[in-house]
């Protein structure tokens, strides 16, 4: 690894979950001083606002289920610029180590001999809890927490389902809108009560946010009331809601 900015190296830098104020110092001041960003699609458009004019952009979307950059092209691109002299700023939503292709592009990096360094983000279960008004972990009710991927390469993710069912039990779930009825019959089916609390948290931190509240019963239905990326946080329930839903009690 190397200093962020120095010439011929790449940064992947975590752009958070879209507002501009949840950006860290250190990834501001690398987008400040890049020659070339490659940015992820979901990066909001308050942060790439803050790219220099001078900048050149490259845009390295992907879409679960769409059209999508080939990894290969991503890597192809970060490489190339670096070797041609370039501060290279790799700029992807949320943190760049939580179902962020890090590990892949890494060993890109690695096996071109292109030094790098990750300026970690803030992830986008945490936007999303704070929107609810509820802590990741609380005294009492939950000591661990789950971050888990909805889907794979190879398809629905499978998972420790019967841990994921247990009364208190809170996950954050990625990219699950297209895996809502897969991942309530899987919970259901090793124990989890219908009434269990469910939040969809649509855009999280930006201007277009929405909550979706609702049950284990109803998540397929609440998942397809979502328009835009979401983070399905199975086990809390907004603040403001939280007494009118049942207590889930341990069987």
């Amino acid at each position: 690894m190397t200093q962020p900015h120095a010439k011929s190296t790449v940064a992947l830098v975590g752009a958070g979950p879209g507002n501009p104020d949840l950006l860290t110092l250190g990834a501001l001041r690398a987008l400040q001083a890049a020659d070339v960003v490659v940015h992820d699609r979901l990066v909001g458009a308050a942060i790439l606002d803050l790219i220099p004019e001078t900048a050149r952009r490259i845009d390295a979307g992907k879409e679960g289920f769409g059209p999508s950059t080939p990894q290969a092209d991503i890597h192809a691109a970060m490489i190339d610029a670096a070797r041609a002299g370039a501060f290279v700023v790799r700029l992807k939503a949320g943190d760049p180590g939580i179902f962020g292709r890090l590990e892949e592009e890494l060993d890109a990096l690695d096996a071109a001999g292109i030094p790098w360094t990750i300026l970690p983000g803030l992830t986008a279960a945490s936007a999303a809890a704070a929107a609810l008004g509820q802590p990741l972990t609380a005294r009492g009710r939950n000591g661990a927490l789950t971050l888990l991927t909805a889907h794979d390469m190879q398809g629905f993710a499978d998972q420790d389902w019967r841990a994921l069912a247990r009364p208190g039990a809170v996950a954050a779930i990625y990219m699950g809108k297209a895996a809502a009825r897969f991942l309530q019959g899987r919970l259901m089916m090793h124990g989890a009560a219908p009434g269990t609390p469910v939040t969809l948290v649509e855009n999280a931190s930006r201007p277009e946010q929405r909550l979706h509240a609702a049950t284990l019963a109803t998540l397929p239905a609440a998942a397809a009331a979502c328009a835009g990326p979401a983070v399905i946080l199975c086990g809390l329930a907004p603040r403001a809601a939280r007494a009118a839903l049942p207590a889930i009690k341990e069987a």
